[in-house]
């Protein structure tokens, strides 16, 4: 992902004391092929729709095809998953008939995203047609396309732990013993210090004009999923791409995108509404805009409500822009979370 700014940190091969591959800098790999199929099974056995027609479950998935990967170069994470899914469901109507379907998947990898997927919804042989069928392909394939979604953002977080080794992403290191040198103790220093968000300095005075906007967004995961993507320092790094310092509590500060991004959150209603004090680097010294969101859960999805006051007049168009790619095409991207259409 291109850099929102200048300037890649992430080059700098930190000393470790465990000296074991220094900012993963060489290749390592880690087979998620396992992990991934029960991850897959217990998500889309968690699939259940309601409608007017009767009820109807994922029942089993007999059939799951592929492998799953991540590698890591550099301290770059790099996703490899591939699969042919097919799930059974149970359609039940509301005078107790029951009915057998399928699920097919031929197409969940890298490539493509969820939106892009072909999820094709059938009865089984010799049953007859039922208004079930058009539940599951109306509703049905929306909650399964959420499942393989929620696949991906837990692929991308929850199995990556550790991969990438707590150096300058704001991880706590162990203290430097009194046998080292007085060269290395300094480079820890300055590695260190180049991740802390510094202390705001007193107010220059200088008055700028200011703009405000606001933006729309839906994403296709809960409100309380999306909340977390925004204050958790893993989830933040895995759709940055990049190291970030993320400290999820109010008053909590918050450096992202290589030091282009910081700020402080100032208030947080979990799963409802973050607001920050937020800064592009490039703005005037310790000039910030209030952003503001909030998260109204739609059921299916989540709609985002954007709302920015204090932007330099210049920025507006910018900092949109910034917002939309870096922010909500990168979590949509990085966790499945775009709507179908």
């Amino acid at each position: 992902m291109a850099k929102w700014g200048e300037g890649d940190p992430r080059w700098i091969v930190e000393e470790r004391a465990d000296a074991t591959n220094v900012n993963n800098w060489h290749w390592t790999e880690r087979d998620a092929t396992g992990w991934s199929s029960d991850k897959l099974k217990e998500l889309l056995q968690g699939v259940r729709v309601e409608g007017a027609e009767g009820s109807i479950e994922v029942t089993d998935v007999p059939k799951l095809e592929g492998e799953a990967s991540i590698n890591n170069r550099k301290g770059k994470l790099i996703y490899f998953y591939e699969w042919v899914v097919k799930a059974s469901w149970t359609g039940t109507t509301k005078n107790g008939i029951k009915y057998k379907g399928n699920i097919d998947v031929s197409n969940l990898s890298d490539e493509n995203d969820m939106d892009d997927l072909d999820i094709s919804v059938s009865l089984c042989k010799d049953e007859p047609n039922t208004p079930l069928l058009d539940l599951m392909k109306k509703e049905g394939i929306k909650l399964v396309r959420a499942a393989l979604g929620s696949y991906v953002g837990h692929l991308r977080t929850e199995f990556t732990q550790g991969m990438i080794l707590p150096t300058v992403n704001g991880v706590s290191e162990p203290q430097p013993s009194q046998s080292k040198t007085q060269s290395q103790v300094k480079v820890k220093t300055q590695i260190t210090s180049s991740v802390k968000v510094p202390a705001p300095a007193p107010s220059s005075g200088v008055k700028i004009a200011t703009c405000k906007f606001s933006l729309k967004e839906r994403f296709l995961t809960s409100a309380d999923e999306l909340y977390r993507t925004f204050i958790n320092q893993e989830m933040v790094q895995v759709f940055t791409h990049s190291a970030a310092v993320v400290e999820g509590y109010k008053g909590g500060k918050f450096q992202l995108l290589d030091g282009n991004v910081n700020g402080e959150f100032q208030d947080l209603v979990p799963d409802e509404k973050i607001v920050m004090r937020w800064r592009f680097k490039t703005w005037p010294s310790e000039h910030y805009a209030t952003i503001s969101l909030d998260m109204k859960d739609l059921g299916d999805e989540t709609e985002l409500k954007l709302e920015c006051k204090g932007v330099p007049l210049a920025e507006e168009d910018r900092t949109k822009e910034g917002w939309k790619r870096y922010y909500f095409q990168a979590i949509k991207q990085t966790f499945g979370y775009g709507i179908s259409l």
